[in-house]
Protein backbone atom coordinates (compact mmCIF):
# COMPACT_ATOMS: atom_id res chain seq x y z
CA UNK A 1 0.00 0.00 0.00
CA UNK A 2 1.86 3.31 -1.23
CA UNK A 3 1.70 6.20 0.95
CA UNK A 4 1.59 9.87 -0.32
CA UNK A 5 2.40 12.89 1.80
CA UNK A 6 0.49 16.00 0.62
CA UNK A 7 0.86 19.59 2.00
CA UNK A 8 -1.75 21.64 2.53
CA UNK A 9 -3.17 25.37 3.13
CA UNK A 10 -6.61 26.04 4.78
CA UNK A 11 -7.92 29.43 3.40
CA UNK A 12 -7.04 30.79 7.07
CA UNK A 13 -3.53 30.13 6.50
CA UNK A 14 -3.13 27.33 8.64
CA UNK A 15 -1.13 24.86 7.37
CA UNK A 16 -0.97 20.39 7.76
CA UNK A 17 0.31 17.51 6.23
CA UNK A 18 -2.26 14.23 4.45
CA UNK A 19 -1.63 11.16 4.15
CA UNK A 20 -2.93 9.58 1.51
CA UNK A 21 -3.07 5.66 0.52
CA UNK A 22 -5.81 3.82 -1.78
CA UNK A 23 -7.87 3.20 1.24
CA UNK A 24 -8.41 7.17 1.50
CA UNK A 25 -6.93 10.27 2.93
CA UNK A 26 -6.82 12.22 6.61
CA UNK A 27 -4.79 15.16 8.02
CA UNK A 28 -1.78 13.86 10.16
CA UNK A 29 -2.30 15.21 13.48
CA UNK A 30 0.05 17.82 14.87
CA UNK A 31 2.39 18.25 11.49
CA UNK A 32 2.34 21.11 9.37
CA UNK A 33 5.17 20.36 7.46
CA UNK A 34 6.48 17.02 5.17
CA UNK A 35 10.05 18.35 6.49
CA UNK A 36 9.21 18.32 10.48
CA UNK A 37 7.77 15.02 9.77
CA UNK A 38 10.78 14.00 8.38
CA UNK A 39 12.64 15.31 11.11
CA UNK A 40 10.71 13.64 13.24
CA UNK A 41 11.31 10.31 11.81
CA UNK A 42 14.87 10.96 11.91
CA UNK A 43 14.88 11.82 15.72
CA UNK A 44 12.74 8.87 16.43
CA UNK A 45 15.00 6.05 14.10
CA UNK A 46 10.96 5.32 11.89
CA UNK A 47 10.85 5.79 8.39
CA UNK A 48 8.08 8.38 7.15
CA UNK A 49 5.04 5.68 7.14
CA UNK A 50 5.62 4.49 10.76
CA UNK A 51 6.02 8.58 12.24
CA UNK A 52 2.78 9.68 10.12
CA UNK A 53 1.17 6.45 11.39
CA UNK A 54 2.53 7.17 15.13
CA UNK A 55 0.55 10.76 15.13
CA UNK A 56 -2.37 9.19 14.44
CA UNK A 57 -5.31 9.91 11.62
CA UNK A 58 -7.12 13.16 12.02
CA UNK A 59 -10.12 14.31 9.82
CA UNK A 60 -10.70 12.67 5.96
CA UNK A 61 -9.69 15.04 3.20
CA UNK A 62 -10.47 14.86 -1.04
CA UNK A 63 -7.35 15.35 -1.57
CA UNK A 64 -8.83 15.59 -5.87
CA UNK A 65 -10.86 18.71 -3.89
CA UNK A 66 -8.48 20.22 -1.95
CA UNK A 67 -5.95 20.83 -5.24
CA UNK A 68 -8.90 21.89 -7.63
CA UNK A 69 -9.57 24.52 -4.46
CA UNK A 70 -6.06 25.23 -4.53
CA UNK A 71 -5.41 24.38 -0.98
CA UNK A 72 -2.59 22.29 -2.56
CA UNK A 73 1.45 23.33 -2.02
CA UNK A 74 4.06 21.77 -2.91
CA UNK A 75 4.76 18.50 -0.95
CA UNK A 76 7.95 19.75 0.32
CA UNK A 77 9.44 23.59 1.41
CA UNK A 78 11.86 25.18 3.65
CA UNK A 79 11.25 28.11 6.22
CA UNK A 80 14.07 29.61 4.38
CA UNK A 81 14.31 29.26 1.16
CA UNK A 82 17.98 29.24 0.86
CA UNK A 83 18.30 26.20 2.18
CA UNK A 84 16.30 24.60 -0.15
CA UNK A 85 18.72 23.04 -3.38
CA UNK A 86 17.35 22.43 -6.39
CA UNK A 87 19.39 20.33 -8.86
CA UNK A 88 19.13 17.71 -11.83
CA UNK A 89 20.95 15.49 -14.23
CA UNK A 90 20.55 14.84 -17.58
CA UNK A 91 21.27 12.47 -20.19
CA UNK A 92 19.67 9.47 -18.27
CA UNK A 93 16.73 8.13 -19.53
CA UNK A 94 17.28 5.64 -22.43
CA UNK A 95 13.96 7.02 -24.20
CA UNK A 96 12.41 4.17 -26.98
CA UNK A 97 14.31 1.00 -28.26
CA UNK A 98 14.25 2.66 -31.73
CA UNK A 99 15.60 6.25 -30.75
CA UNK A 100 18.44 4.16 -28.97
CA UNK A 101 19.34 2.22 -31.50
CA UNK A 102 19.37 5.22 -33.46
CA UNK A 103 21.75 7.24 -31.68
CA UNK A 104 24.00 4.02 -31.61
CA UNK A 105 23.77 4.11 -35.01
CA UNK A 106 24.72 7.86 -35.76
CA UNK A 107 27.72 7.65 -32.71
CA UNK A 108 28.91 4.60 -34.87
CA UNK A 109 29.17 6.56 -38.13
CA UNK A 110 30.30 9.74 -37.09
CA UNK A 111 33.97 10.65 -36.67
CA UNK A 112 33.57 12.52 -33.31
CA UNK A 113 31.10 12.03 -31.16
CA UNK A 114 29.23 15.41 -29.64
CA UNK A 115 29.68 15.77 -25.53
CA UNK A 116 26.10 14.67 -25.29
CA UNK A 117 26.48 11.37 -27.01
CA UNK A 118 29.38 10.43 -24.87
CA UNK A 119 28.13 11.26 -21.96
CA UNK A 120 25.07 9.33 -23.17
CA UNK A 121 26.82 6.50 -23.91
CA UNK A 122 29.08 6.75 -20.59
CA UNK A 123 26.22 5.91 -18.47
CA UNK A 124 24.77 3.36 -20.50
CA UNK A 125 27.87 1.55 -20.24
CA UNK A 126 28.69 2.86 -16.27
CA UNK A 127 25.48 4.14 -14.95
CA UNK A 128 24.00 0.87 -13.45
CA UNK A 129 27.42 -0.36 -11.04
CA UNK A 130 26.88 -3.13 -8.93
CA UNK A 131 25.11 -2.47 -5.46
CA UNK A 132 27.96 -0.55 -3.12
CA UNK A 133 29.85 0.59 -6.14
CA UNK A 134 29.72 4.00 -7.68
CA UNK A 135 29.61 3.78 -11.24
CA UNK A 136 30.02 6.61 -14.16
CA UNK A 137 29.55 10.17 -13.05
CA UNK A 138 26.78 11.96 -15.03
CA UNK A 139 25.93 15.52 -16.05
CA UNK A 140 24.61 17.29 -13.25
CA UNK A 141 23.30 20.98 -13.33
CA UNK A 142 21.83 23.70 -10.69
CA UNK A 143 18.58 24.95 -10.90
CA UNK A 144 18.11 27.36 -8.19
CA UNK A 145 16.61 27.56 -4.31
CA UNK A 146 13.55 27.46 -2.73
CA UNK A 147 12.34 30.44 -4.26
CA UNK A 148 11.96 28.92 -7.83
CA UNK A 149 10.12 26.05 -6.33
CA UNK A 150 6.49 26.42 -8.20
CA UNK A 151 3.39 24.33 -6.49
CA UNK A 152 0.80 22.56 -8.33
CA UNK A 153 -1.21 25.21 -10.25
CA UNK A 154 0.64 28.03 -10.04
CA UNK A 155 2.69 29.40 -13.13
CA UNK A 156 5.64 28.67 -14.35
CA UNK A 157 7.34 31.96 -15.33
CA UNK A 158 9.68 32.37 -17.77
CA UNK A 159 12.22 35.71 -17.53
CA UNK A 160 11.80 38.55 -19.81
CA UNK A 161 15.15 37.13 -21.57
CA UNK A 162 14.19 33.75 -22.06
CA UNK A 163 13.88 32.24 -25.68
CA UNK A 164 11.53 29.50 -24.97
CA UNK A 165 9.82 27.88 -22.01
CA UNK A 166 9.13 24.31 -22.39
CA UNK A 167 8.07 21.45 -19.85
CA UNK A 168 10.04 18.66 -19.16
CA UNK A 169 8.16 15.71 -17.61
CA UNK A 170 10.05 13.70 -15.08
CA UNK A 171 10.41 12.61 -11.53
CA UNK A 172 12.28 14.40 -8.43
CA UNK A 173 13.70 12.81 -5.62
CA UNK A 174 13.36 14.67 -2.10
CA UNK A 175 15.72 14.69 0.72
CA UNK A 176 16.34 16.06 4.19
CA UNK A 177 20.25 15.94 5.53
CA UNK A 178 19.80 14.66 8.94
CA UNK A 179 21.50 16.33 12.24
CA UNK A 180 25.02 14.35 11.16
CA UNK A 181 25.09 15.24 8.11
CA UNK A 182 23.46 11.91 6.20
CA UNK A 183 20.96 12.18 3.14
CA UNK A 184 17.48 10.93 3.62
CA UNK A 185 15.30 10.14 0.64
CA UNK A 186 12.00 11.23 1.63
CA UNK A 187 10.19 9.50 -1.64
CA UNK A 188 10.08 11.04 -5.45
CA UNK A 189 7.63 13.72 -6.65
CA UNK A 190 6.18 14.08 -10.55
CA UNK A 191 8.06 17.31 -11.41
CA UNK A 192 8.17 19.95 -14.22
CA UNK A 193 11.29 20.58 -14.86
CA UNK A 194 11.03 23.39 -16.77
CA UNK A 195 14.16 24.88 -19.05
CA UNK A 196 15.00 27.23 -21.82
CA UNK A 197 15.44 24.43 -24.55
CA UNK A 198 16.55 27.28 -27.53
CA UNK A 199 19.11 28.70 -25.55
CA UNK A 200 20.34 25.20 -24.76
CA UNK A 201 20.26 24.19 -28.53
CA UNK A 202 22.31 27.37 -29.43
CA UNK A 203 25.22 25.78 -27.43
CA UNK A 204 25.21 23.21 -25.07
CA UNK A 205 27.70 25.19 -22.78
CA UNK A 206 24.86 27.08 -22.13
CA UNK A 207 23.27 24.54 -20.53
CA UNK A 208 23.46 26.30 -17.19
CA UNK A 209 21.68 29.66 -17.85
CA UNK A 210 18.73 27.25 -19.45
CA UNK A 211 18.20 25.44 -16.20
CA UNK A 212 18.18 28.47 -14.02
CA UNK A 213 14.32 28.86 -14.45
CA UNK A 214 11.52 27.73 -11.87
CA UNK A 215 10.83 24.24 -11.33
CA UNK A 216 6.83 22.63 -10.35
CA UNK A 217 6.60 19.67 -8.35
CA UNK A 218 3.13 18.05 -8.36
CA UNK A 219 1.38 17.43 -4.79
CA UNK A 220 2.03 14.12 -4.21
CA UNK A 221 5.54 12.91 -2.21
CA UNK A 222 5.73 8.99 -3.22
CA UNK A 223 6.93 7.40 0.06
CA UNK A 224 9.01 4.11 0.16
CA UNK A 225 11.28 2.91 -2.37
CA UNK A 226 11.07 4.25 -6.13
CA UNK A 227 9.12 1.75 -8.54
CA UNK A 228 11.23 0.50 -11.41
CA UNK A 229 8.73 1.69 -13.94
CA UNK A 230 6.64 4.53 -14.00
CA UNK A 231 4.75 5.40 -17.43
CA UNK A 232 2.78 8.48 -17.46
CA UNK A 233 1.34 11.14 -20.33
CA UNK A 234 2.74 14.82 -20.47
CA UNK A 235 0.37 17.35 -22.60
CA UNK A 236 0.08 20.66 -23.40
CA UNK A 237 -3.07 22.77 -23.55
CA UNK A 238 -3.57 26.07 -25.45
CA UNK A 239 -7.03 27.67 -24.99
CA UNK A 240 -8.36 25.13 -23.47
CA UNK A 241 -7.56 22.84 -26.57
CA UNK A 242 -5.33 20.00 -26.59
CA UNK A 243 -2.24 21.19 -28.27
CA UNK A 244 0.48 18.32 -27.66
CA UNK A 245 -0.03 14.88 -25.83
CA UNK A 246 2.87 12.68 -25.19
CA UNK A 247 3.59 9.45 -22.97
CA UNK A 248 6.74 9.48 -21.32
CA UNK A 249 8.55 7.28 -18.96
CA UNK A 250 10.48 6.94 -15.98
CA UNK A 251 12.04 4.43 -13.28
CA UNK A 252 15.02 2.73 -13.22
CA UNK A 253 13.86 0.36 -15.58
CA UNK A 254 13.76 3.26 -18.25
CA UNK A 255 16.82 4.75 -17.24
CA UNK A 256 20.56 4.55 -17.85
CA UNK A 257 21.69 5.54 -14.36
CA UNK A 258 20.54 3.79 -11.38
CA UNK A 259 18.85 6.13 -8.85
CA UNK A 260 21.45 5.45 -6.55
CA UNK A 261 24.41 6.63 -8.54
CA UNK A 262 22.94 9.68 -9.38
CA UNK A 263 22.54 10.36 -5.45
CA UNK A 264 25.93 8.91 -4.92
CA UNK A 265 27.32 11.88 -7.53
CA UNK A 266 25.42 14.40 -5.83
CA UNK A 267 25.81 14.46 -2.26
CA UNK A 268 29.75 12.76 -2.43
CA UNK A 269 30.21 16.99 -2.23
CA UNK A 270 30.01 17.84 1.46
CA UNK A 271 28.16 21.43 0.82
CA UNK A 272 24.90 19.30 -0.20
CA UNK A 273 25.38 17.44 2.93
CA UNK A 274 24.73 20.54 5.21
CA UNK A 275 22.51 19.46 8.32
CA UNK A 276 19.20 20.47 8.06
CA UNK A 277 18.88 21.44 4.31
CA UNK A 278 16.17 19.94 1.61
CA UNK A 279 17.06 19.37 -2.09
CA UNK A 280 14.87 18.43 -4.77
CA UNK A 281 17.19 16.27 -7.14
CA UNK A 282 15.15 16.10 -10.53
CA UNK A 283 16.26 12.76 -12.28
CA UNK A 284 15.84 13.56 -16.20
CA UNK A 285 13.18 12.81 -19.07
CA UNK A 286 13.81 11.93 -22.87
CA UNK A 287 10.15 13.30 -23.46
CA UNK A 288 10.10 16.89 -24.53
CA UNK A 289 7.05 19.03 -26.97
CA UNK A 290 10.55 20.71 -27.93
CA UNK A 291 11.91 17.87 -29.68
CA UNK A 292 8.07 17.48 -32.20
CA UNK A 293 8.76 21.74 -32.87
CA UNK A 294 5.96 22.74 -30.49
CA UNK A 295 6.86 26.69 -29.66
CA UNK A 296 5.30 27.49 -26.37
CA UNK A 297 3.01 30.75 -25.75
CA UNK A 298 2.06 32.81 -22.86
CA UNK A 299 -0.47 31.08 -21.30
CA UNK A 300 0.19 27.56 -22.46
CA UNK A 301 -0.82 24.56 -20.04
CA UNK A 302 1.65 22.03 -19.19
CA UNK A 303 0.00 18.83 -17.63
CA UNK A 304 1.47 16.10 -16.25
CA UNK A 305 0.26 12.71 -14.83
CA UNK A 306 1.51 9.30 -14.30
CA UNK A 307 0.26 6.51 -11.77
CA UNK A 308 0.98 5.35 -8.94
CA UNK A 309 0.88 9.27 -8.15
CA UNK A 310 -2.92 9.84 -8.55
CA UNK A 311 -3.41 13.87 -9.08
CA UNK A 312 -1.96 15.83 -11.91
CA UNK A 313 0.85 18.30 -11.95
CA UNK A 314 -1.01 21.54 -14.40
CA UNK A 315 1.33 24.89 -14.41
CA UNK A 316 0.08 27.80 -16.82
CA UNK A 317 3.18 29.68 -18.64
CA UNK A 318 3.72 32.63 -18.02
CA UNK A 319 6.16 35.89 -18.75
CA UNK A 320 7.46 38.49 -17.13
CA UNK A 321 7.96 42.29 -17.97
CA UNK A 322 12.01 43.34 -18.79
CA UNK A 323 13.76 44.97 -15.32
CA UNK A 324 16.35 47.11 -15.61
CA UNK A 325 19.51 46.06 -13.18
CA UNK A 326 21.88 48.56 -12.51
CA UNK A 327 25.12 47.35 -10.89
CA UNK A 328 26.95 50.02 -8.27
CA UNK A 329 29.87 50.04 -6.77
CA UNK A 330 30.73 51.03 -3.31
Amino acid sequence: MSLRLLQHRADDGTRSVIAATAEGAAFVIGIDSVRALAGKAIAEGRDLAAAAAACGAGASVDIATELAAGRLLAPIDHIDPAHLIMTGTGLTHLGSAEGRDKMHRDAAAAETQTDSMRMFLEGVAGGKPAPGEVGQQPEWFFKGDGSALTGPGQPLVSPPFGQDGSEEPELAGIYLIGPDGTPFRLGLCLANEFSDHVTERHNYLWLAHSKLRPAALGPELLVGTPPEHIGGTSRIYRDGALLWEKPFLSGEANMSHTIANLEAHHFKYQLFRRPGDVHVHFFGTATLSFADGVKTEEGDVFEIEAAPFTLPLRNALAKTEPTSVVIRTL
